[in-house]
């Protein structure tokens, strides 16, 4: 099961979000209830990819298809 954040009648699923920064924090503090996410930090894992750990307790990447998925740690 997906750790990700999912809503009913959510018209937007994290895979559809634009793949920056801003577009992550925003969608991410929005399905928060309004509470900010902030990036903790962000590291490089074994394949190259860039890893952003957030303050909701989940880590981020870009998958090669350049969309939004949650990273298993």
């Amino acid at each position: 099961m997906s750790r990700a954040f999912v809503r009913e009648n959510d018209d937007q699923w994290l895979h559809d979000v634009a793949p920056t920064m801003s577009a992550l924090l925003l969608f991410l503090t929005r399905e928060n209830n309004g509470i900010r996410v902030i990036e903790e930090r962000s590291y490089l894992d074994a394949d190259g990819r860039e890893v952003h750990v957030m303050s909701n307790g989940l880590s981020y990447a870009k998958d090669a298809e350049n969309k939004w998925r949650v990273v298993e740690e």
